[in-house]
């Protein structure tokens, strides 16, 4: 794998999707596409975590409502791992609007309201960085190899 250009992303998986039971649909996409999974929670957030999490919101009028409604039920925060990984999770969620998200996207497919958009995806490697720290600790974050990987880079 050309590991010098391998980067981690976040991805949470929101209230909505969870509740709706679509989990598992989403997690197999990132696995089918072929990145490594190397941590994953379910929790329920407190709101000063949420406040953190969405701090570069915090001048938007939505942002209040957004991290009340983030805390009201689990969340799943996953860590994965690949080539390219933060533009393409990105692309593969859709736009943030699910009105403007192709179908074949999970947002195109899953969800219809901006407010209920399924999925959070880092925005660029800096961001996932910090968005990891503020979520797992090190020692939760695995170092492994898929017996797979020789199947999926060159």
């Amino acid at each position: 794998m050309s590991g010098d250009k391998t980067e981690r992303t976040f991805i949470m998986i929101k209230p909505d999707a969870v509740q709706r039971g679509l989990v598992g649909k989403i997690i197999c996409r990132f696995e089918e596409k072929g990145f490594k999974l190397v941590a994953m929670k379910q929790k329920i957030g407190s709101k000063e975590l949420f406040a953190k999490h969405y701090e570069s919101l915090k001048k938007l009028k939505f942002y209040d409502g957004l991290v009340a409604y983030m805390a009201t039920s689990p969340v799943v925060a996953m860590v994965w791992e690949g080539l390219g990984v933060v533009k393409t999770g990105r692309l593969m969620l859709g736009e943030t609007d699910p009105a403007k998200s192709l179908p074949g996207t999970i947002r195109g497919d899953y969800c219809i309201e901006i407010g209920r958009n399924i999925c959070h995806g880092s925005d660029s490697v800096a961001s996932a960085n910090d968005e990891i720290a503020l979520w797992f600790d090190d020692s939760e974050l695995c170092h492994w190899t898929p017996s797979n990987s020789a199947w999926i880079y060159e």
